[in-house]
């Protein structure tokens, strides 16, 4: 039996396994195909590929900060550095923007490198069985754990863990925002000086320049789009059965504002986060239980940002520190 269950291996989720790993012995959980969560990074063909989650880091308070730049100073993340427009001409204090040196999911693949890790594995039941948890994954197989922490957004976390939850996150009625996501790729164009755009527009909120982050070198072009909350909200129990009508939709809406051409493309897909955010503070923070082993981590308990999970997952750490469980074997 091993110490700690891990479920989900997003920024929340691959910091707790690391911090972890450090004395107790830990595994991983998540139904995606890698880790990362909702910094995936889409692979297209060769090396070509999409940020298609989260776009960038620009860290604001000092330990957060100081782990992105250890992170830049061991060439895991860089700065993603160029003409980032705003056309909404929002009042914001310019903050360096990190990305990874070879996809947002870099941070976690780097901070779980060394841990068991299993993908395609979706976690269908839990159960505590006084000293200890039982996993079910994929409806079949039991697994014991000592001690269980669980990342997932918040809909899934009330689905799968109710009952063993406390009625302050319960209550807490979070909201999770979708988001739709529309990956393109442009034949033969020339290079632009853009990396970014932030719109003011109905459909979308931003679209970034994947050439502009310098990990490939093509003669294609690829733009990483995103709609607005608006938009998204509209469309997400919709897209799925009508992928080509809004895949049109939203690549028009793009060349509309952009000014390029339907006939030079020659890939699109779209994909829906249907838990991307969570923009109202509900200060949960954290959760910890040492009468059952449980721990609660993620970015929607304090705001929407990788920051906010790496910094509710470190509270985290440091509750757990402060009363540690017992170590199998």
């Amino acid at each position: 039996m091993k110490d700690f269950c891990i479920v989900g291996s997003g920024i929340a989720g691959s910091t707790i396994a690391n911090l972890l790993s450090k004395k107790y012995s830990v595994e991983i959980f998540d139904k995606a195909r890698g880790p990362g969560g909702r910094a995936s990074n889409r692979r297209y063909k060769k090396d070509l590929s999409f940020d298609h989650g989260l776009q960038y880091i620009s860290p604001k308070s000092k330990e957060f900060t100081r782990f992105i730049l250890d992170l830049e100073k061991k060439k895991i993340l860089k700065k993603w550095q160029g003409n980032h427009l705003d056309f909404t001409f929002e009042k914001k204090n310019e903050l360096p923007k990190y990305i990874g040196v070879k996809g947002n999911n870099a941070i976690s693949k780097y901070l779980i490198r060394n841990i068991k890790a299993n993908f395609q594995t979706l976690v269908t039941d839990i159960k505590f069985k006084h000293n200890y948890w039982e996993i079910t994954i994929n409806n079949k197989e039991k697994i014991n754990f000592k001690n269980l922490i669980l990342t997932c957004p918040f809909s899934q976390l009330i689905s799968l863990g109710s009952k063993y939850l406390p009625k302050q996150i319960i209550k807490s009625k979070i909201q999770m925002v979708p988001n739709i996501t529309v990956m393109l790729s442009y034949k033969n164009k020339s290079k632009l000086s853009i990396n970014s755009i932030k719109f003011n527009d109905n459909k979308l909120a931003w679209a970034a320049n994947e050439n502009s982050k310098k990990r490939f070198k093509s003669n294609e072009i690829l733009w990483t789009l995103q709609c607005t909350e608006k938009y998204s909200k509209k469309i997400i129990d919709l897209f799925k059965n009508n992928k080509n009508y809004y895949l049109k939709e939203i690549t028009k809406e793009f060349e509309n504002l952009i000014g390029f051409k339907v006939k030079d493309l020659i890939f699109k897909n779209i994909h829906g986060w249907r838990y991307a955010y969570n923009f109202q503070n509900k200060n949960l923070n954290c959760f910890w239980s040492n009468k059952k082993n449980l721990g609660i981590c993620a970015d929607w308990m304090t705001g929407p940002k990788a920051e906010n999970a790496w910094l509710n997952t470190y509270t985290l750490f440091k509750q757990i520190k402060k009363n540690p469980p017992k170590k199998t074997g």
